[in-house]
């Protein structure tokens, strides 16, 4: 009798190569860290403080778009831009802070409580 071990085991390995190479699932950005479709002009999206981090943590906007941000955190945040354009008071659970892109860049931004906490903003 024949061990089938190493047979299923090449056949197994086949398999995954080729499903791999081959019309397998392609690997795209974590939902975390992908930009979040750009909404029209002159409209307010919204930024979620919560866990320590700013969510979506990329945001793509026109220009002329209004970004408010959300602390649901139970401790207070800030939003501060790397280029201090714009920089919001201590922000405690439930306040917000807004502020309106005109010019198209990109923002980095931090929280100055919690400088581990950075996201940015892509203005087109």
């Amino acid at each position: 009798m024949k061990p089938i071990i190493p047979a299923t085991l090449t056949l197994l390995a086949g398999t995954a190569l080729l499903s791999a190479t081959v019309g397998g699932p392609v690997a795209g950005p974590s939902p975390a860290t992908a930009p979040k479709a750009a909404p029209s002009a002159g409209k307010t999206v919204q930024v979620a403080i919560d866990n320590f981090r700013f969510t979506p943590a990329v945001l793509t906007v026109p220009a002329g778009t209004q970004v408010t941000w959300r602390n649901n955190d139970d401790v207070p945040h800030t939003v501060v831009s790397t280029r201090l354009l714009f920089k919001s008071r201590a922000l405690d659970t439930g306040d917000t802070f807004s502020y309106t892109f005109r010019a198209k860049g990109t923002y980095a931004y931090f929280c100055s409580v919690h400088p581990m906490m950075t996201a940015k903003v892509i203005v087109r």
